[in-house]
């Protein structure tokens, strides 16, 4: 059965749902399958009629459920929590900005930044939206998202639905095994930060011309930044750049880059004519072919260019895979030759050194900056510290983790037994004892050598 028979018996077998009976996920799927299904058998149709769909009822009321999940208690400018919507009344919560996108009186309120640390040790920007505005774009999100959906080139595979770094590694090594061994690591410089609003907004049209979602977009856009110390940037004047950390700033960033996904990836032009094929995650992308020449990277800058996105060329390299290492998605590719069988090659894929050694100093900072724990609660703390990183990092058939894994459970072996051993003050009944393995016995703490890395986790609050 084909993709568009799967569909069309799902939309018939939703639709024959009486309206009352449909729970709030179906009725939005329902929806988003409609839209999806018909910019897909239309490729050139422009939706006119969006707005009133962000505001239906059951939209925002699934697009609250949505950021409660996925966003965190943190709060915006207006410093609301979701503790503080519950208490003042989800319904009439809803039901107010169902009434200012109803009548146009939405304006969004500042964004709040705070700076995050990054892997290299440097700092990246992060906006907070209020929940009231991250609820308006998740609301947006939903409904216009389907219809790019039918349109972004399979070789795109970040913040996307059902569609993660394991696809993007996937065609890598299968890319690496078909001969595609030459790799350009591109890096673009603050690429959420560049995006030209006009350019955008230009790529926007190409399928909305409902002008009222099209100003909706715009006001986030230009909407200003409270800096840490206070100070207000951007706002009316910003030509460019979507805030790092609003909902529907990955989708805007994707829909902008899926120009460049077009011009690479299209059948008969020039790259593909060169062998050319490029994976894609958000503003991370490496081009693989057999051969790359110096007019494939000056048309590539070239694009680039009109676009108006910066390549950093210090950061960005030509490699031979066969012959150096590459890291893409915190994976490291190396040609390496087996000990086991004859000393034949094969493309190891793994968690890089950098990663390894951040969920150490992760696990290391945790134990002194919790002083004393109760042990419940430090199983409590780590196992999902411990499997979060192990269910990225495990790509089934493809990446070759366990000599990472065991790696990483020598050092909670030994980190843990450290811990309980030094406590001077306060002794537990693991001082002296192999506390590792007693907590991975007793306790359910995760193993991760040649375990799933999903476990039962007895440790209770």
């Amino acid at each position: 059965m084909s993709t568009h028979e799967k569909i069309e018996r799902e939309i018939a077998r939703l639709s024959q749902k009486k309206r009352k009976e449909r729970t709030t996920q179906e009725k939005v799927r329902l929806l988003q399958l409609k839209l999806y299904l018909k910019a897909k058998q239309e490729k050139k149709y422009k939706f006119y009629i969006l707005y009133d769909k962000i505001f239906l009822h059951y939209v925002l009321k699934e697009a609250y459920n949505r950021c409660k999940r996925s966003s965190g208690n943190s709060p915006g400018i207006d410093r609301q929590t979701y503790t503080d919507i519950r208490q003042y009344g989800e319904t009439k919560f809803l039901r107010e900005i169902e009434e200012e996108l109803r009548q146009r009186s939405y304006k969004p309120q500042a964004v709040r930044r705070v700076m995050i640390e990054k892997e290299n040790g440097g700092e990246r920007p992060l906006g907070i939206p209020t929940i009231k505005d991250r609820v308006v774009q998740q609301a947006c999100k939903i409904v216009i998202e389907p219809i790019w959906e039918a349109d972004f080139d399979n070789s795109s595979h970040g913040f996307r639905p059902k569609r993660s770094a394991h696809g993007a590694i996937r065609e890598i090594r299968d890319n690496l095994k078909s001969g595609k061994q030459t790799v350009y690591d591109a890096d673009l410089s603050k690429y959420f930060d560049t995006i030209p609003h006009d350019k955008l907004l230009i790529a926007l049209k190409e399928r909305i011309a409902d002008p009222r979602v099209l100003d909706l977009i715009k006001t986030w856009l230009k909407v200003p930044i409270v800096e840490k110390d206070g100070r207000y940037t951007g706002g009316r004047k910003n030509r460019k750049g979507t805030p790092q950390g609003g909902v529907i700033s990955p989708l805007l960033a994707n829909i902008y880059m899926n120009l460049l996904d077009r011009l690479v990836n299209k059948p008969g032009g020039y790259f593909s004519g060169e062998g050319i094929r490029m994976i894609r995650y958000a503003d991370d992308f490496i081009l693989m072919a057999k051969h790359i020449n110096q007019e494939t990277l000056v048309r590539m800058h070239g694009y680039l260019a009109r676009m108006g996105l910066i390549l950093n060329t210090e950061k960005s390299k030509l490699v031979e895979a066969r012959e150096e290492s590459f890291d893409f998605l915190g994976f490291t590719f190396r040609y390496d030759r087996s000990i086991f069988k004859n000393g034949t090659r094969f493309w190891n894929i793994m968690p890089k050194a950098k990663s390894r050694k951040k969920i150490r100093q992760k696990v290391n900072e945790m134990l002194k900056k919790r002083g004393h724990f109760n042990t419940q609660m430090l199983v409590y703390e780590l196992n999902p510290m411990i499997t979060g990183w192990m269910n990225y990092y495990r790509v089934e058939k493809v990446s070759y983790t366990q000599v990472a894994f065991r790696e990483l459970e020598e050092y909670l072996r030994y980190r843990l037994n450290r811990y309980y051993n030094r406590k001077s003050q306060r002794k537990s009944r693991l001082f002296g004892k192999q506390a590792f393995e007693i907590l991975v016995r007793d306790y359910g703490l995760v193993r991760p050598y040649r375990t799933s890395g999903i476990r039962p986790v007895n440790a209770r609050r």
